[in-house]
């Protein structure tokens, strides 16, 4: 977070940064020497974004933990369910089809990432509970195709709103302390209810019939566990876009770290996947300098590979 205070197109002493992020802390008081503007370009430009990629990077980790968790699937992901496709619909219409209304495409895109976890959720229980998790993760790819084409569909209406749209789709963390505050009590509520479902995540993994000889519903834990990775899901995604992978990468690293008991998990994988997008969004800004490359694809480039090294390794553990 302090490399990412530091980078910026403005010449800023290192030094400097340091001492004002020190002045920011409660009850220190240092003065930093820094100009009313430049403290101003920190505060205002600098630290949101900081914050803002810190706690999505943290969300995605922990939802991806969470889902890994009730699948018991090394290679589940936050979007999963229908999240990123209901977000990315909801998003593509109000920018096209309500121009004047931009302001409101966090929301948009909370309310589609939302909507789609539901439908999925509820797609799946009508098949019962025969196929389990497997009928989840079924129906969570047919809602995606299906939110996919309708957003495809809508596109067609605008194509010149196209740049927006996947600007958006390719992620950024760059909307200030607005967005922080939009996402905040969203972050606290999803990451205090997974965190507590730690150890019930651990007795999950030995099976549900063991898990119910043990006294724990294994229905109900699934479901709380699954409603707050959704709700993570859907916040992140509202104020960033569509960042890929960091659900799959951070905790599967944190899982080869330090073991596999999601106690430990869910917790590190908070502080992994926070530490994880500020250093991908620092690589953003950087490489190519002074344009910015989009988030979103930094992951990809990490992501994409890591998936199939991860691929690989499950392959050879089920031979």
């Amino acid at each position: 977070m302090v490399a990412g205070l530091l980078d910026g197109a403005a010449d800023i002493s290192p030094w400097q940064v340091v001492l004002q992020a020190v002045d920011w802390l409660p009850f220190a008081h240092v003065d930093s020497g820094l100009a009313p503007v430049e403290q101003g370009l920190l505060y205002e430009l600098r630290l949101p974004r900081v914050l803002v990629a810190a706690v999505v990077g943290g969300l995605l980790a922990m939802a991806g933990a969470g889902y890994q968790g009730v699948f018991r699937n090394p290679l589940a992901d936050p979007y999963l369910l229908g999240a990123a496709a209901g977000a990315g619909l909801a998003a593509t219409a109000v920018i096209v089809l309500l121009p004047s209304a931009e302001g409101s495409v966090p929301i948009a895109a909370f309310a589609g990432a939302v909507g789609g976890v539901f439908l999925a959720y509820t797609l799946g229980n009508t098949a019962g509970r025969a196929g389990g998790t497997a009928t989840l993760v079924l129906a969570g790819v047919a809602v995606t195709s299906f939110l996919t084409a309708i957003q495809t569909f809508v596109q067609q209406f605008k194509v010149e709103e196209l740049q927006r749209i996947y600007a958006w789709i390719l992620g950024d963390v760059g909307g200030g302390w607005d967005q922080l505050w939009l996402v905040l009590p969203y972050a606290a509520v999803s990451a205090v209810l997974l965190l507590v479902h730690g150890r019930m995540l651990d007795v999950l993994s030995v099976g549900d019939e063991e898990a119910t000889s043990l006294g724990v519903r294994a229905s109900r834990v699934r479901f709380t566990v699954l409603l707050a990775a959704s709700l993570a899901t859907a916040s992140a995604v509202a104020v960033s876009g569509l960042i890929g992978f960091v659900g799959i990468v951070v905790p599967h690293v944190v899982r080869r770290l330090a073991g596999g008991s999601y106690r430990s998990v869910l917790p590190l994988s908070m502080i992994g996947g926070a530490a994880f997008l500020v250093l991908a969004d620092l690589v953003a800004r950087t490489v190519l300098a002074p344009a910015e490359l989009p988030i979103g694809v930094v992951t990809m480039f990490v992501g994409a590979p890591f998936f199939v090294g991860v691929l690989r390794m499950t392959r050879r553990a089920v031979t």
